[in-house]
């Protein structure tokens, strides 16, 4: 009897999920390995952020996923990755070693701080379920705060925001709580002036949503602007201390709360038995079949492959289109075994929502903004998220709050920090 090659995959997002469904399980031993225990939707983080949402509408376990028929015969590894040593071809994670034959590298991006780690401890992320509900909490806290506070100086202090980057990450969490300020602060909390919530959002270049269409960002700077949120173009921050941002020409703003989304970089993953590092914005230079230069039988896919063309000299934009297409093609490859037909990204077009009513679309040659933009944001991002139930929460919360204006999702829960987690009994 032979022994299957073994396929290993690092990541269960958008590209690792669709490669392991679609392997051919009766040619291959596939493993996904993750630190989750289940797979996200990133691009609806700010709506858990901002209360619109429930963590459980968009995130889904892999178990649950991998018992299906087209996950069968996967074995799931919950670890975070230590290192990849590629003279013994082997995986370890904090919990284990895992051989493989094959190594599909999908870990997608980490925030980048652009040389400036002290801000890991000061500024707000949304890369993870985990910190969209760390803001949810911190900007429910601080309306609550402010409600009972009498002095107007300190409320204003309490109530100040600002977004680092004008990218849809940016522009949706700060649309978000430009909609909190304009539609909710005068209705749940009473006690607090409209003017006393300040939201600013920092862009670096002269745009925000600098990658869409110069009419995507037109129309978004003016649903921002609608929405009593600040916009501060060409300015890039250069420190955070003691609350003060400071920008490039040296002016700054007071902020409790700064909310980072300016860039990406690659999870970081470290390498034995080799001296080989990733390229640019920890990402791996791959050749037109996925596969890692410099690296025997290692791949990578989805946000961490750097894929370079004539079209595209700085590679594949991040973007989960591509994470899904690179996701299946691999896949489609490997159960051939042959490796003559290149990828080939079909772009599917790029939106943004700002809030209510408000969103852009760019769809090949045709750009979409407002209502009809806002109803087709809304439809791609419910047919691609994971099981129907799923589906039926997030379009129940978004028709209810459409018509009412209100969610039962603004609770505060901060969760308890005692007891702490048992000690395994192989850690004692």
């Amino acid at each position: 009897m032979s022994v299957k090659p073994k396929i290993v995959v690092l990541g269960g997002g958008f590209a690792g999920l669709n490669l392991v469904k679609k392997l051919d399980k009766k040619k291959y031993d596939v493993a996904l390995v993750d630190k989750h225990n289940y797979h996200t939707f990133p691009p609806l983080f700010y709506q858990v952020a901002s209360s619109e949402l429930d963590p459980t509408s968009i995130c889904f376990p892999l178990r649950r996923e991998l018992n299906k028929r087209s996950g069968r015969g996967i074995s799931f590894h919950i670890g975070e990755v230590r290192s990849v040593d590629v003279v013994n071809k082997c995986v370890v994670t904090n919990y284990e070693s895992i051989p493989y034959d094959k190594l599909v590298i999908a870990v997608g991006t980490t925030n980048n701080f652009f040389g400036n780690p002290d801000l890991i401890d000061e500024v707000y992320t949304l890369k993870s379920t985990d910190e969209a509900i760390r803001i949810r909490n911190e900007i429910l806290f601080r309306c609550e705060r402010a409600a009972v506070e009498p002095d107007e100086e300190k409320r204003r202090r309490m109530l100040s925001f600002v977004v680092i980057g004008g990218g849809p990450a940016g522009v949706e969490i700060a649309g978000a709580i430009g909609e909190l300020k304009r539609y909710i602060l005068k209705r749940d909390y009473p006690e607090i002036p409209v003017d006393d919530l300040s939201i600013t959002i920092v862009e670096g270049t002269d745009r925000v949503l600098g990658a869409m269409s110069p009419q995507a960002s037109e129309t978004a700077l003016r649903d921002l602007k609608q929405l009593m949120v600040n916009v501060r173009l060409g300015r890039l921050m250069k420190t955070y201390k003691d609350n003060v941002v400071t920008l490039d020409d040296g002016s700054t703003l007071y902020s409790e709360m700064v909310i980072w989304t300016a860039g990406v970089t690659g999870t970081p993953i470290e390498f034995t038995g080799t001296d080989y590092k990733p390229g640019r914005g920890g990402r791996f230079q791959t050749d037109d079949y996925c596969r890692v230069d410099g690296l025997n039988d290692i791949f990578a896919i989805g946000d961490v492959n750097l894929l370079t063309s004539e079209k595209y000299p700085r590679g594949l934009p991040q973007l989960a289109q591509v994470a899904i297409q690179q996701g299946k093609f691999l896949a489609d490859n490997f159960n051939r075994d042959r490796w003559d037909k290149p990828f080939s990204y079909k772009d599917k077009g790029s939106m943004a929502t700002i809030g209510r009513n408000r969103a852009v679309a760019d769809i090949n040659r045709i750009h979409l903004s407002g209502f009809l933009a806002w109803m087709a944001w809304m439809f791609i991002h419910l047919i691609s998220l994971l099981g129907m139930r799923s589906k039926l929460s997030v379009l129940i919360n978004w028709i209810w709050a459409y018509f009412s204006y209100n969610t039962a999702l603004r609770l505060l829960l901060m969760g308890s920090k005692y007891p702490k987690r048992g000690t395994l009994w192989d850690k004692g």
